[in-house]
């Protein structure tokens, strides 16, 4: 199958909910500490991050700070892990039962997602099934009991003795990307199996509406996924199930497996042509993005056309649009501190097709490095926030729910040059017309909108647009135009 090869044997259906939202991430850790879960060593919130320290940040903060998530016309929340676990980020799960007594525990989950969904906001937890923990009780049975342990066929042993920690010896066991502190399931044992199918089940029953998959490829097989994906969608159809898969992931997308991905190669693209001039390759290259070449308006919509058909349409409404995210530096840091490019690049990813997510911070202009640096506290002092980025969030994302064509047309390409890009998206009727000018000076461009007048979406003005189908384009500005 191409790249560019959307023909598959069956339609995949994805949820509907899914083509109008708005995602924010928020990594537990590092969002808003509620003061409620005491007698830890914490940093002070907002020092520098560490690999192995942790800031306290919790669920009940969370829940407190829902106000300003709806304000941000944010509906759909993606969790990073926030089961029981001994690292600040918790992919290092101890009890897939059990979320972090840290993060408020399952009392803590019960209530956020109660008072969320009461607010039309959806939840989805971050599941990290292809390796454990250390800590994971079936491992330490292993641990403790070697050759005789009952659990162990639940993991790829290799050789005897195991050694979890002493690195000048071999660790006896298969470990993610060689670190010992990750033991790999093997996911061909019946158990291992039955074991992860129930706790997907589990936490959809709580009432989650669905998973966001740590690195599924490394569980290379099919049927796993499949059954993954019956036993969700049997207790709830209109779950989402978003893989983490950074190359191409027709495997997954033929809908019996994924409804979408995260998009980086969404994310690369809008690196190259928004944050062209101002590119940081030396963090770009330890980031998780890797480098990033610049490129013109010319480049950019042609990338842009093909990862737009690179799957089945209906896959590309869901797909998981990000910016940046947990694991790479911050789009505001990768473009050099470039706030104009960021906010280019903001205003693409709300009106261009499939779910746009925001990283926790990016709306105020939160700075960082690869990781840990990305992974900053959310600094609650309004006086350090962006505020011209932050309403810009909020216009944009007013726009994208009051326009059928942002949240569900198909994206067409009407210019491109230098540059100055302008797309269109329609949805039967329904027209959304955008013009992107990344240039240091205003520009006149062809926006093909036809006769009529228009409203502006940034500016809150109203356009009337004859023969002449030109509109200025401010300087590192854009121009949104709805039909009034």
């Amino acid at each position: 199958m191409t790249l560019l090869d959307h023909s598959l044997d069956t339609h995949p259906m994805t949820p509907d909910w899914v083509k109008e939202a708005v995602f924010y991430q928020i990594f537990p850790d590092r969002f808003a500490r509620s003061g409620r879960v005491g007698g830890m060593n914490l940093q002070p919130w907002g020092a520098t991050p560490e690999f192995h320290r942790y800031m306290g940040g919790d669920l009940w903060g969370v829940l407190e700070k829902l106000d300003y998530i709806q304000s941000l016309g944010v509906n759909a929340i993606y969790f990073c892990p926030v089961f029981q676990s001994a690292s600040n980020h918790r992919y290092h799960t101890h009890d897939y039962f059990q979320v972090d007594p840290m993060l408020g525990g399952n009392e803590a989950l019960r209530a956020l997602i109660d008072a969320a969904h009461a607010r039309g906001i959806r939840i989805v937890l971050d599941g990290v099934f292809n390796h454990s923990s250390r800590g994971f009780f079936q491992f330490n049975d292993l641990l403790e009991q070697g050759a005789g342990s009952a659990y162990r066929d639940w993991f790829h042993v290799e050789g005897w003795p195991l050694n979890p920690y002493d690195e000048s010896r071999p660790a006896g066991y298969a470990a993610w990307w060689g670190n010992r502190a990750l033991p790999k399931f093997n996911t061909n044992n019946a158990a291992v199996r039955e074991f992860l199918w129930e706790v997907a089940e589990h936490w959809i029953r709580f009432g989650i509406d669905g998973w966001r998959l740590d690195v599924p490829n490394e569980i290379d097989d099919d049927s796993f996924w499949q059954e993954f994906r019956n036993r969700v969608k049997a207790l709830n159809p209109d779950a989402y199930i978003v893989g983490e898969i950074w190359g191409d992931a027709h495997r997954w997308l033929a809908g019996d497996q994924f409804d979408a991905v995260m998009n980086y190669h969404f994310t690369r693209p809008c690196l190259a042509f928004f944050g062209a001039r101002t590119l940081d390759h030396a963090m770009n290259e330890r980031s998780g993005t890797g480098r990033v070449e610049p490129m013109n308006a010319v480049a950019f919509a042609a990338r842009m056309e093909e990862v737009t058909r690179l799957y089945h349409p209906e896959v590309v409404r869901a797909q998981l649009n990000l910016l940046d995210s947990h694991d790479t530096a911050r789009y505001l840091s990768a473009v050099g501190g470039d706030a104009g490019a960021h906010r280019l690049a903001l205003t693409f990813l709300m009106t261009y097709v499939g779910a746009p997510c925001l990283y926790y911070g990016d709306e105020i202009g939160l700075p960082g490095g690869p990781d840990p640096d990305c992974r900053r506290a959310f600094p609650w002092d309004e006086a350090s926030w962006d505020h011209t980025t932050l309403n810009l969030v909020r216009r944009l994302t007013e726009a994208r729910h009051n326009s059928p064509a942002l949240q569900r047309g198909d994206f067409r390409v009407l210019h491109a040059c230098g540059d100055q890009l302008v797309f269109v998206r329609e949805y039967g009727q329904a027209r959304a017309h955008v013009a992107l000018n990344c240039a240091a000076q205003a520009v006149r461009v062809p926006v093909a909108a036809g006769p009529g007048l228009y409203r502006e979406v940034l500016s809150g003005q109203m356009v009337s647009l004859g023969e002449d189908q030109h509109v200025e384009v401010p300087a590192r500005g854009a121009v949104i135009l709805l039909p009034a």
